[in-house]
């Protein structure tokens, strides 16, 4: 259930992997091997990679999230960990572990993590900001499995990073070294949409690689790096007084939880472990909370190009039907992909 805000082509195959634990990348192996000897290897291999796997967890991730944080400011339990704190797998053998706070600053700091016993491992893991401060949301979306990882970590953008340069200058421009050394460590992984585009920053990493104890490691070090830069962010970080700016940042918040809450792709995970009913509300009340008591405006109200004629939201990924297959970012942190408009 890697949550993100963006309908990423490649995350569809999470409800593929979740059902289906023997699947591997397609250049996982030499293509000259024969089928019979594809299926005897890959079957050698897969106890002993979800083995491996099992043994890197996502704690130490917000262990080290919540204890920084704390370094940083108060954080108070959120109404929410009351409430869906008793999370439980159907299965019985899934581990679902919940955990939400909130400061002077943060609205609401949260935590979904999975473990699952055929190896499959999440964390969404998220900050959001109060409407006084226009800080950038805090994002790591990670989906693992024996064979995989998917990754999207970023300051998500609160207010348009490709129009607005004076928002860009603010957070991002002295974050770009940061951007770039895990560019290059974590390299960009395939098509996203260009819809997609408009909540990532020039600093997202969103990279896809094989299971590996030297690429956790790597992802843990991104993960501290990013978390301490935001952390930072938020420590000089002036409350707005203005009520119109207030309001500004408020919409932009509502807006941005109101896509994610409607395109996130763990929806088919969510729904595996806990049941449908279990799966929205867990969407819209925890993971995004916020959507139905932000704002009024509804997903078709923000993106009205999604409107089927009987009113409702049109499921195609794009409505645009442009993807970027590279980084549609360069070194400088200017977006050179075409208009998204």
């Amino acid at each position: 259930m890697v949550s993100t805000p963006y309908s990423l082509s490649s995350l569809r195959m999470i409800s593929t992997v979740s059902n289906n634990p023997s699947f591997q990348p397609t250049n996982s192996f030499p293509t000259n091997l024969g089928s019979r000897k594809w299926s005897n290897v890959s079957a050698r291999m897969r106890p002993a990679m979800a083995e491996a796997t099992s043994s890197l967890t996502y704690q130490k991730f917000v262990q080290f999230a919540l204890e920084e944080t704390r370094n940083h400011t108060h954080l108070a339990p959120s109404s929410l960990q009351e409430r869906f704190g008793s999370l439980s797998a159907m299965d019985g053998r899934t581990q679902l572990q919940v955990q939400s706070f909130e400061s002077p600053k943060i609205r609401l700091l949260r935590s979904l993590s999975i473990e699952g016993s055929d190896g499959m491992q999440v964390l969404d893991f998220a900050i959001f900001p109060r409407a006084e401060f226009d800080l950038p949301i805090f994002c790591a979306n990670f989906f693992t499995t024996s064979a995989i990882n998917i990754v999207v970590l970023d300051l998500n953008p609160l207010h348009d990073v490709i129009s607005q340069h004076d928002y860009k200058k603010k957070y991002y421009t002295h974050l770009i070294p940061l951007g770039l050394k895990y560019g290059e460590l974590l390299p960009w992984g395939g098509r996203i949409t260009a819809e997609s585009m408009k909540f990532f920053s020039p600093i997202v990493i969103w990279t896809k690689f094989p299971a590996s104890e030297q690429k956790h490691h790597l992802l843990y070090s991104a993960f501290v790096d990013y978390l301490k830069s935001w952390l930072e962010l938020m420590d000089r970080a002036s409350g707005e007084t203005d009520a119109s700016r207030i309001m500004v940042n408020l919409e932009a918040q509502h807006k941005y939880l109101t896509w994610r809450a409607e395109k996130d792709p763990g929806h088919q995970v969510l729904r595996k472990l806990v049941g449908e009913i279990h799966a929205k509300e867990i969407i819209k009340s925890f993971l995004f909370s916020g959507v139905d008591e932000l704002g009024s405006r509804t997903f078709i109200d923000y993106f009205p190009e999604y409107k089927c004629d009987d009113g409702t939201v049109n499921q195609k990924r794009s409505m645009i039907g442009k993807s970027f297959q590279s980084r549609p970012w360069d070194t400088r942190g200017e977006f050179i992909g075409d208009s998204l408009s």
